[in-house]
């Protein structure tokens, strides 16, 4: 188990380090910007919820699934944010064009989800459930006020 930690952990350490070249020169078509934006949202969602479902008493705590979780969610959340590129405001986006207009309170956002999940990440790596417990709701919250003011339902 330690090693596939191991792999994982060095797989989303150089996957989070190559984003913003990738992003950069990657996207041939901006809906290819938007594909890789919503599979890593798509990513963070689900070890986020897995955590939630452990912190919510849905699912036993499991220490070593949790520190999975919180390798996967300290790299996923930076992920995204590379791919909002110029043009990526159409398509199947549920990014709201307020995001490319309100660039600095976006940015804010981001930098204070990133915050909190990175406590999330710490918390879940402790093997103490009460830790997870203490820091689960403002991240939470800070993904909230970014999908409150930036995203639409597709």
């Amino acid at each position: 188990m330690k090693k596939k930690l191991s792999v994982l952990a060095f797989t989303l350490a150089i996957a989070g380090a190559a984003a913003p070249t990738f992003a950069q020169q990657q996207y041939a078509k901006a809906e290819d910007a938007v594909h890789y934006r919503r599979g890593a949202f798509t990513l963070l969602g689900y070890h986020f919820g897995s955590l939630g479902a452990m912190v919510q008493g849905k699912v036993p705590f499991n220490s070593a699934q949790a520190a999975i979780d919180g390798d996967v969610i300290a790299i996923a959340s930076k992920l995204p944010f590379h791919a909002f590129v110029e043009g990526s405001d159409k398509g199947q986006t549920g990014a709201k064009p307020e995001i490319w207009k309100e660039q600095a309170k976006f940015t804010d956002l981001r930098d204070k989800m990133q915050a909190e999940v990175a406590k999330v990440s710490a918390a879940a790596k402790s093997g103490n459930l009460d830790n997870l417990k203490a820091v689960f709701g403002a991240a939470g919250q800070s993904c909230k006020n970014c999908h409150d003011n930036y995203r639409r339902r597709l």
